[in-house]
């Protein structure tokens, strides 16, 4: 039985990317990021892929990566959620990395592994692992079509766009025009995208590329919410220590308790879910049911854990300068993306076989 215990080199990793994210995404600069309508922070991106190496985790180092696996990115993805980071890591350095691996494209691989280029794969946010998505349209040899709820356009330097003859096409973000969409997380912004005879490379077939895509993304989105749902219960039982009522500190009240250990028990058994779909994914082993059994369970766990912390902060946790209003929008995105829990139970159904009465 494989190990899901965190290693020592792990635990050096997360140790490393922690002290990062605190010199470069406190709380009130990430806010004042949403504030300034460019909310994300690239040079925290810069120290993450360049000065780290991290965008490069999952690419082989004959390929100018790290030749590291999934459990080293969901390491990664925690700490990330834990700062409600803004930076492409999870677009760029899985998803779009997930599809080139796929694809074999050494030369974009190469360049998103060492971060002088971040990639986007053009599917929407929503659309859950071996679901249908859109594509657009191949005329004489140029694409058109629009594109809906693409997370991190904004930033992309290359937009991975599939097209209706089965192919994968590369095409420079400058040859598509790109409008905001309002999103509910303020820290990972969408964007329609509109291609209108731009130019793209083909770089392989679009279904197993994007299949492959969607599947890492949606089981390592789970550490994500595992690092959401972990910061935020830490925080609100810190909170609870300190505030006092009738003398004394709040989070000695029995039903208080009781809630925090019934956030304590989920967010434990997220934990075991998360790391088993990452080691799925880094073993190739049963992947897809790792990956829908974690998203069938991870959104409502984070959901629940920002819920709680906002509430048990009371006034203090309903102001805009407090970040937990970041988590919470940032929890409920994620409970929709690469699918809903209950697209994911769906298929966890049918890969065991297991049909509705």
């Amino acid at each position: 039985m494989t190990d899901l215990l965190y290693s020592e080199e792990e635990e050096a990793l997360r140790s490393a990317v922690r002290d990062l994210l605190a010199d470069h995404c406190d709380a009130p600069g990430v806010i004042a990021r949403t504030e300034s309508g460019a909310p994300h922070d690239l040079a925290a991106w810069k120290a993450l892929a360049d000065g780290m190496g991290l965008a490069g985790l999952l690419v082989p180092e004959a390929q100018g990566g790290q030749g590291a696996t999934h459990r080293e990115v969901a390491v990664v993805l925690e700490e990330l959620g834990r700062a409600v980071a803004p930076v492409p890591y999870l677009t760029s350095a899985v998803v779009a990395t997930e599809a080139l691996l796929e694809c074999g494209d050494e030369g974009l691989l190469a360049d998103l592994a060492s971060g002088r280029k971040i990639g986007a794969l053009a599917v929407a946010l929503s659309v859950a692992p071996g679901s249908a998505y859109k594509a657009v349209r191949l005329e004489n040899g140029v694409l058109h079509g629009e594109l809906t709820g693409i997370a991190d356009a904004a930033v992309a330097d290359v937009l991975l766009v599939p097209a209706e003859d089965g192919g994968l096409y590369a095409v420079d973000a400058d040859a598509a025009t790109l409008t905001p969409q309002t999103s509910l997380d303020l820290t990972r912004p969408l964007a329609t995208v509109t291609l209108d005879g731009a130019s793209g490379r083909r770089i392989g077939d679009a279904e197993p590329a994007v299949r492959r895509a969607l599947r890492a993304g949606a089981g390592l989105l789970a550490s994500e919410q595992l690092g959401l749902a972990d910061w935020t219960l830490t925080e609100t039982v810190r909170y609870l220590k300190e505030r006092k009522q009738f003398n004394r500190p709040v989070g000695g009240f029995q039903a208080l308790k009781h809630r925090l250990a019934q956030l304590w028990l989920e967010v434990v058994n997220l934990r075991a879910a998360a790391r088993n779909a990452a080691d799925a994914l880094a073993a190739d082993r049963d992947a897809d049911v790792a990956v829908a059994v974690v998203q069938a369970y991870a959104a409502q766990v984070a959901v629940h854990a920002a819920e709680e912390a906002l509430q048990l902060h009371a006034g203090i946790g309903m102001t805009w300068e407090h970040p937990i209003h970041l988590y919470l929008k940032r929890a409920k995105a994620d409970s929709i993306a690469y699918g809903t829990a209950g697209a994911h139970r769906a298929a966890l159904a049918e890969l065991v076989d297991l049909q509705a009465p």
